[in-house]
């Protein structure tokens, strides 16, 4: 599923030919994704100027002025492309549409946005902008990494008196937004703390350092594109790159590349999902 660096990757992607624009017709082609789309969705977008893209977490938020925002879910496969840009930055004609091409947003510069889903994993749904943090796949959502609220504090209280492996406590989205299992394997690695360390015998030096770690991580994979792995493509449908640079993640049995290090990046099971480690480097 995609995390932070892919979907902040797509909203910088999208936001040239959305933001100040108007959408002049919205089809909606099937009765759900995930979930049911809201009712009169098509009509609801239709017409509707795009005042600002945002990211919370995972989801993309569009602020429309009619007073809603469209929230968006990639989910495992979902991809929002772009043809037809103005700008002269993708492709120029909108390709026929696909088997898979469940909302298509035709703007008034020419762009054409589309949202295909293979699996339907993802999902979209229109919201109050005013109180929108109450939703019920907003509330509760912890800080953003990349923002001036997550600090040390923040991990030091989430990690107090916790027996649960560290891993477990960054992927936890009320304690931090948008961590996923790539770039909490990859933060660990380069903070060299053991995936299945309890949180709570983490020191505390150890627990403030994470913050400068989790913020590069996601800062260079954000320059790359992101990772992609299996269905992710950016807005431009180009292929992110930053799963060239994996020092733990899918290298079950390489060489560890920390210099002097003779171990083999290992692989566990927590929680049902893979972790890479190095039993050398992470302790």
């Amino acid at each position: 599923m995609p995390e932070l660096p892919e979907v902040e990757t797509v909203r910088r992607g999208l936001a040239p030919v959305m933001e100040g624009q108007v959408i002049a017709h919205a089809a909606v082609n099937r009765p759900d994704l995930r979930w049911p789309f809201p009712p009169n969705m098509a009509q609801r977008l239709t017409g509707q100027r795009v005042l600002q893209l945002r990211r919370r977490s995972k989801y993309i938020l569009a602020d429309l002025d009619s007073g809603e925002t469209l929230l968006v879910h990639l989910g495992m496969s979902g991809r929002m492309l772009i043809s037809g840009d103005p700008l002269g930055q993708f492709v120029h004609n909108h390709p026929t549409p696909e088997k898979h091409d469940h909302v298509m947003l035709d703007m008034e510069n020419g762009a054409r946005i589309t949202f295909n889903d293979p699996r339907r994993f993802g999902a979209m749904d229109l919201l109050p902008t005013a109180g929108q943090e109450q939703h019920k796949l907003l509330a509760g959502i912890g800080p953003e990494p990349l923002g001036n609220a997550f600090g040390p504090e923040v991990l030091r209280a989430a990690f107090t008196g916790r027996t649960a492996p560290v891993k477990s406590v960054l992927l936890d989205q009320h304690v931090v937004a948008g961590l996923g299992n790539i770039y909490v394997c990859e933060t660990l690695y380069r903070a060299g703390i053991h995936p299945a360390r309890q949180a709570g015998k983490v020191a505390a030096g150890r627990v403030a350092g994470l913050v400068p770690i989790i913020r590069e991580v996601l800062e260079q994979a954000i320059q790359a594109g992101g990772s992609s792995l299996k269905d992710f493509r950016r807005a431009d449908g180009e292929l992110g790159y930053f799963q060239h640079n994996f020092d733990v993640y899918g290298r079950e049995g390489d060489d560890c590349r920390s210099p002097g290090c003779t171990a083999k990046i290992r692989r566990i099971v927590q929680s049902g999902r893979s972790t890479f480690y190095c039993p050398s480097c992470q302790r």
